[in-house]
């Protein structure tokens, strides 16, 4: 079997836009789901069941249920009923691009709580208490120390949420973008090359993440260094 390499060079731009759709689609996601993923995650690591359960449930039925799934049933399901087609909501619900970045959101924000509420979970008692004991108040506390020191401790953890958020965003192609997987499914339809399509796309999904691994090697390397052990 031969590779055609011509055909990979004359779907180039298609692929670019792709790649552009694809990146469009994790940052809206990413972004949104970690402003959810916040006060969920404070939530987790309340002591009170009436703040404690929501989260926890909320949490549950989105990791419990496939991302296709809850795609499926936001762009395709909701259609069926009346009530929403007539609705001022019907215009953003009626488009793909909307859809999926709901769905891409609201499937991170469940993971990103409960990393974050597993971070919280891990801050050293002593910086707390030090905090206490200067006077800070609980909301203060919260801000100064304990929302930052939990984001930097969840950076290798959340960097692969980051991760498998660019590899869910192929699921996009389902509902009529052209993302990088719809780019390879148009080129497979169109030339009947199913072999070098897909492999152009996987090629581009590891570029993709090999940046996405060093940036969060960056990251980590100046925000972790103080967590790094001491050399003698």
């Amino acid at each position: 079997m031969i590779f055609d390499y011509n055909v990979v060079l004359d779907s180039l731009p298609l692929y670019f836009a792709g790649v552009l759709v694809t990146l469009k689609l994790l940052v809206i996601a990413l972004v949104f789901g970690l402003a959810l993923a916040l006060p969920l995650g404070l939530m987790r690591v309340s002591k009170q069941p009436v703040v404690n359960f929501p989260a926890w449930l909320y949490t549950y039925a989105i990791r419990g249920t496939p991302m296709l799934v809850q795609l499926y049933l936001l762009y395709y399901g909701l259609a069926q009923f009346e009530a929403v087609r007539a609705s001022v909501f019907w215009p953003y619900l009626s488009n793909a691009t909307f859809c999926a970045c709901l769905a891409f959101a609201i499937n991170t924000s469940a993971y990103s709580a409960e990393i974050l509420a597993g971070s919280l979970k891990t801050i050293p008692p002593g910086e707390i208490e030090a905090a206490k004991a200067v006077g800070m108040s609980r909301f203060k506390l919260y801000r100064r120390i304990l929302l930052p020191s939990a984001l930097r401790r969840a950076l290798p953890q959340y960097s692969n949420e980051v991760i498998m958020m660019l590899h869910a965003t192929s699921l996009a192609s389902v509902v009529t973008l052209i993302d990088i997987t719809g780019a390879a499914k148009t080129v497979s339809s169109q030339y009947y090359l199913p072999f070098e399509a897909y492999i152009t796309a996987g090629l581009f999904y590891l570029g993709l993440t090999f940046i996405l691994v060093r940036l969060f090697k960056l990251a980590e390397r100046r925000w972790l260094a103080y967590l790094a052990p001491r050399k003698a």
